[in-house]
């Protein structure tokens, strides 16, 4: 199996998907998609099917048997191993110490932003602004539910931690979407919104 099967960032998750309780990779895959937004539009069967493989060769897991549902298919069972446990820990423990610069859609937007023009930018970024206050206002409600459901705050953690960075760069779209209106932040003479002249080849 590739080396890079098992740098694949689902990895992490399946790892502690697993240290919860032993999972068949069908199970895996739907509570990967309920917990996280990200993991339902980026992890597909076959990634995940591929990563569970690549997981047991490297003795990461070992198979507990199988176990079937009804008439489906007999899937297997996974658990993990001592050796799973400490590759977790150590990539937790690595992940967590070493900030990482992780690039993102709105990150590679935002370095073109020039592009929209003042009012192209503004009209942009204000709607983001209002679907991020929409967004949070319902996971602070779900975050909130949960912990008055007896959740304890370090299994919720990750929610918590996703908030902040929400509410940290919905301050940050107000503070410019405030500085284009003001005029402290400039566009140049000529109008970026409009595309440059194309000469034609004789």
């Amino acid at each position: 199996m590739p080396r890079r099967a098992l740098d694949n960032p689902i990895v992490l998750a399946v790892l502690g998907l697993l240290l919860e309780q032993p999972s068949h990779p069908h199970q895996m895959l739907a509570e990967l998609r309920e917990r996280s937004d990200h993991h339902a539009a980026a992890i597909t069967r076959g990634t995940l099917y591929n990563s569970v493989a690549a997981l047991a060769e490297a003795g990461w897991l070992a198979s507990q048997g199988q176990e079937r549902a009804g008439n489906r298919p007999e899937r297997t069972v996974y658990a993990l191993t001592q050796a799973g446990y400490d590759e977790l820990v150590r990539r937790l423990d690595s992940q967590i110490r070493n900030p990482e610069r992780e690039f993102s859609r709105f990150l590679g937007a935002v370095t073109y932003l020039g592009a929209l023009g003042p009012s192209g930018a503004v009209a942009a970024l204000g709607e983001r602004a209002e679907r991020l206050r929409q967004r949070t206002s319902a996971d602070e409600k779900r975050l909130a539910d949960a912990l008055a459901a007896g959740a304890p705050r370090l299994h919720v953690i990750e929610a918590e931690y996703a908030l902040c960075l929400a509410r940290a760069e919905t301050a940050w779209i107000d503070s410019v979407i405030d500085d284009v209106r003001t005029g402290s932040l400039t566009w140049p003479a000529t109008d970026a919104a409009t595309p440059p002249a194309h000469t034609a080849e004789h």
